[in-house]
């Protein structure tokens, strides 16, 4: 299949990610079916769904009439039955190594066979979930960036079993959704995250250390490189337990200490200091 015909999606998971990555499909005028574990979560996403696309006619985006068509294209599910129809699946279920391999074993028994299977994991490597599929030369990756509606950037992952034809289908459904794709060997951390780890545990370090304030370390970074916000404040965007997930898959990987998330980091997670979707992180959130 050419990723042109693609007519119908389904995502799995609607977290902040596949929240973001089913309204984007929507929008440009598919189909989208999104598989949650509960009715909760499923009524959550929905939720997030709805409450993203009223920003963006807020912010004139789009208008009311495209809102609504794009919702009238989404139907949330709980039953991994209902992806039997879909022409693509993208996984963006929470970033657990056996819950995402059952999960391929699920959908290649589900979807027909000429269906490519992408996750988004930021961290899992490619081929262990195209191994446990019947079809690993349709297995890849596909990072998308928070929030999927306003960042560009798709990385596509190769691993050793994908096929070229693959590839290609991940490129040309990233220009259908009017991202910029960039293409990445499959090893943990693909290209943004291996470089954007030992820089965040670097400012956690100075913050450790007393060498200057949050408010410094984000503003010099923010000021003196360009950036949209400093990395304290991005750690809140992503999510602490996000960050220090990835720090040691890195680290488990590759053995190197800027990886290793630092002993601050840690302690945030334990204590529920995670961020934005806490209300307190580096920083704090009022609700």
């Amino acid at each position: 299949m050419k990723a042109e015909e693609v007519r119908k999606v389904g995502v799995i998971g609607a977290g902040i990610m596949g929240s973001g990555i089913v309204e984007v499909t929507a929008r440009v005028g598919m189909a989208v079916v999104f598989l949650e574990a509960t009715p909760e979560l499923a009524a959550a996403g929905r939720e997030r769904i709805e409450r993203s696309t009223l920003v963006a006619v807020e912010r004139g985006k789009m208008s009311d009439a495209q809102r609504e068509q794009t919702l009238g294209r989404v139907t949330g599910t709980t039953d991994v039955a209902d992806l039997a129809d879909v022409d693509l699946v993208i996984e963006a279920a929470t970033e657990d190594y056996e819950t995402k391999r059952e999960l391929f074993r699920q959908l290649d028994e589900v979807t027909g066979p000429e269906v490519v299977l992408a996750s988004n994991t930021s961290s899992i490597p490619i081929v262990d979930l195209a191994s446990v599929t019947k079809r690993p030369e349709r297995v890849l990756g596909m990072h998308f960036f928070n929030p999927v509606p306003v960042m560009g950037l798709i990385e596509l992952v190769r691993a050793i079993t994908t096929s070229e034809e693959t590839v290609e289908f991940g490129r040309a459904f990233g220009v259908i959704l009017g991202k910029t794709t960039v293409e990445s060997r499959d090893r943990a951390g693909f290209i943004v995250n291996m470089l954007l780890i030992p820089y965040l545990n670097g400012a956690i370090r100075m913050l450790e250390e007393r060498f200057a304030t949050r408010e410094d370390v984000d503003t010099a970074v923010h000021l003196g490189l360009g950036h949209p916000m400093g990395p304290l404040r991005l750690l809140d965007l992503i999510g602490l337990d996000t960050a220090m997930h990835v720090a040691n898959v890195l680290y488990e990987e590759f053995k190197e200490p800027s990886y290793a998330p630092p002993p601050l980091l840690k302690r945030m997670v334990t204590a529920g200091h995670l961020g934005r979707k806490t209300g307190k992180g580096f920083y704090d959130y009022p609700s």
